[in-house]
């Protein structure tokens, strides 16, 4: 499984027309759409799991393609790493 970021997002996107564009390239395992904890409002991005070849597909197709009037940004996602604020750099 590979896991997708979707930036550039507009507001308005829903999960289902998300799901839509990405299934046109494979089968979405899992979509999440990011909101903001306080407010509830869309933040503009989500993710998309596929599997690998799928999810390849998908970044070729996707990247850049206008989505409700915004060029989508899509990538593999990074993995989250716990930072000290700092930069990563321990302070001596």
């Amino acid at each position: 499984m590979t896991k997708l970021y979707v930036g550039n997002l507009p507001f308005t996107a829903t999960e289902d027309g998300v799901r839509a564009l990405f299934s046109q390239h494979g089968t979405v395992e899992s979509l999440s759409l990011i909101t903001d904890r306080e407010t509830g409002n869309p933040r503009g991005f989500g993710f998309v799991e596929m599997a690998n070849a799928e999810a390849s597909r998908a970044i070729q197709a996707l990247n850049g393609a206008d989505f409700d009037g915004r060029p989508l940004r899509v990538n593999e996602a990074q993995s989250k790493g716990r930072s000290n604020g700092n930069g990563g750099q321990r302070p001596y």
